[in-house]
């Protein structure tokens, strides 16, 4: 009987399982790799495991639902609030590929190209469902940060192809248009949903809850524009595709780290006026994770690029940001951890396996 229902209860996550709950693996794969540019090497390496333990769970759950569920998938594609969650099945294998590409380059590459197909279904399937597609109510009222996923997503191809090129001279001339490709896509992207998203924040007054850590993905999504960035940069500037592209990507990213820098105030005003004006009551949401990703990669995104382009104060700040990145992480684990024990005389709540958007 308690076999069956466990088993019963497993089949009812995975159904409710929300479409970003790869964002655990992202927040875990970043820090791990801001620990790791430290020199935080045993900590680096916990967090890696967990990270790649997350993957392969979250790989093998995600693959039974879009069997066992293929109407809820349909139904999450179409639907703006959770839509744009999907490509953090694009961003997870790419981050967790980016921190073993130093001495594993070819697991990086095998999962980079392992998402490009995910990449080209949820760009042009999700926002092209919400565009031609049967729609029951306006898609702009629906806006919120984790659409900053898209950028988020392509991002981390272009990371992956620029890591891949620097650990293996002889694809280099192959693999750094696409990074440069990948990246000035993703600028454009970030450009563009920037004014929808901050338009639906300014059209009509805002319910607390709707300020969810999601968009803290605003300033995520700067921070891994600016990461990539990097990697294209530490590759020889004799490329052509680095002699064409090599100052506007450079001065841009210089921009984005900058904007997302200012962002983080107005996010922290966004968490102060939920818990503390509103008195809102949050517990453990998934989406939390989503908050701990940005944080964790602004740290690695300042230390890399401040070492690529010589500027220490970006390094000096990463130092500090790496353990507010692995604090939060810390944080939101034993939330996690918790919100999975059952509570006395109640069993678990569902919303355990919702990812808020």
């Amino acid at each position: 009987m308690v076999r069956r229902t466990a088993l019963h209860r497993l089949r009812q996550d995975i159904a409710d399982l929300h479409p970003g709950y790869a964002a655990l693996v992202m927040a875990t794969g970043i820090v791990s790799t801001g620990l790791e540019l430290f020199g935080l090497h045993a900590l680096s390496t916990v967090l890696l495991v967990v990270a790649i333990v997350a993957l392969a769970a979250l790989v093998v759950a995600y693959t039974w639902r879009a069997v066992r569920y293929p109407r809820r998938v349909i139904a999450d594609v179409r639907d703006p609030a959770r839509g744009f969650g999907y490509f953090t099945l694009v961003a997870a294998p790419n981050v967790v590929g980016v921190r073993l590409a130093e001495d594993h380059p070819l697991v990086c590459l095998v999962l980079g190209l392992a998402t490009v197909p995910v990449w080209l279904v949820v760009t042009y399937v999700v926002p092209g469902s919400m565009v031609i597609g049967r729609r029951q109510a306006p898609v702009l009222p629906r806006t919120d940060g984790s659409w900053f996923m898209w950028v988020v997503g392509t991002q981390s191809l272009a990371a992956t192809a620029a890591t891949v090129a620097a650990a293996e001279p002889s694809l280099a001339a192959s693999l750094a248009p696409w990074a440069v490709a990948f990246w000035g896509m993703a600028v454009v992207l970030y450009l563009m949903l920037i004014g929808l998203v901050t338009v639906r924040l300014l059209e009509s007054p805002v319910a607390p809850h709707a300020l969810s850590p999601t968009y803290w993905v605003y300033m995520g999504a700067t921070a891994i524009s600016v990461l990539a960035a990097a990697k294209i940069l530490a590759l020889s500037p004799t490329l052509p595709v680095l002699l064409a592209t090599r100052e506007v990507v450079s001065g841009l990213a210089f921009v984005l780290w900058a904007f997302g820098t200012w962002w983080i105030p107005l996010l922290l005003a966004f968490a102060v006026r939920r818990h503390l004006v509103d008195r809102e009551h949050v517990g453990y949401e998934p989406a939390l994770w989503s908050m701990v990703f940005p944080l964790g990669m602004y740290a690695a995104a300042s230390a890399t690029y401040g070492r690529t382009s010589g500027l220490a104060f970006m390094v000096d700040i990463a130092r500090v940001e790496v353990w507010f990145g692995f604090a939060a992480w810390v944080v939101v684990a034993i939330a996690m951890g918790r919100s999975f024990l059952p509570r006395r005389g109640r069993p678990v709540p569902a919303s355990s396996t919702h990812m808020v958007g």
